[in-house]
């Protein structure tokens, strides 16, 4: 294996639930869940969101026509059993028509003026806190720039009804948000005072405000618990360390497997 260069959100995360694993997964290869329905959906809409704030995409009929060429691509690339693909695939459907006109007038509420800075902006950034070089590597799903000058990095998630506060206020989630600023920052040297962070909720079932802007702080001190999470976990990483944790076994795609039991 070629020696790690990077660490993504998604695999610090995963480090956080269980570093055996983290091991499986980033370390042996082993292939654990590979998508449904639910990813298929969420990858369809957030390229309509993409398109749709960079003024690609303007009427309903080209939403519409986007998602489901975007959304029988992704289902092509998953099994799905027969009466999920003839009963819950058509319903996915409907539910994205809830969600994508709201898109666009959700931002001009909430950013006027707005402009679009960048759409899946990658990051690849020197975790400047390591004494060896390892680099974050995220993609922000949108940055708009408003006419005070300030930055709002945005990152879409699918949901059914919405977040809980719980979930909206939990540290392993937001903590995305926190280092994506982090390093946007860093790469363009932007004031973080100048940076807003924003999870953009897309919810299917929801019987109202189906796109929801959910604004995140992340100051001084919640950036630097963010980035000791980090470097605790590069570090760990790279010392070998895999223990498990039997508190986060429920759930997880590895569990009661030949890989894990």
């Amino acid at each position: 294996m070629s020696e790690k260069k990077h660490i993504s959100y998604s695999e610090l995360k995963t480090w956080t639930d269980c570093p055996y694993k983290h091991k499986l997964k980033y370390i042996d290869g082993v292939k654990g869940f590979v998508g449904n329905i639910y990813t298929a959906f969420g990858s369809a809409i957030h390229e309509v969101c993409e398109n749709i704030a960079k003024g690609l995409l303007t009427e309903e009929a080209d939403y519409e026509d986007f998602f489901d060429t975007k959304f029988d691509d992704e289902l092509s690339k998953i099994e799905l059993e027969e009466d999920v693909r003839n009963t819950a695939v058509d319903q996915f459907r409907k539910e994205s028509r809830r969600i994508m006109p709201l898109v666009f007038p959700q931002l001009e509420k909430l950013f006027p003026g707005f402009e679009v800075f960048s759409a899946e902006e990658m990051l690849y950034e020197q975790i400047k806190d390591l004494d060896y070089d390892w680099n974050f590597k995220g993609y922000i799903d949108l940055v708009v720039k408003t006419p005070d000058g300030k930055y709002h990095v945005i990152d879409w998630k699918t949901c059914s009804w919405g977040w809980d506060m719980e979930k909206k206020t939990n540290k392993y989630v937001t903590y995305q948000l926190t280092l994506y600023k982090k390093f946007f920052c860093e790469k363009h040297g932007i004031d973080p005072k100048n940076v807003e962070t924003y999870f953009g909720l897309l919810k299917r079932t929801a019987k109202q405000d189906n796109v929801e802007m959910y604004r995140v702080s992340s100051g001084v001190r919640k950036t630097e618990n963010a980035t000791k999470t980090l470097t605790d976990g590069c570090r760990s990483i790279k010392a070998g360390l895999k223990i498990k944790n039997r508190n986060n076994c429920r759930g997880c795609e590895f569990y009661n497997s030949e890989h894990c039991t």
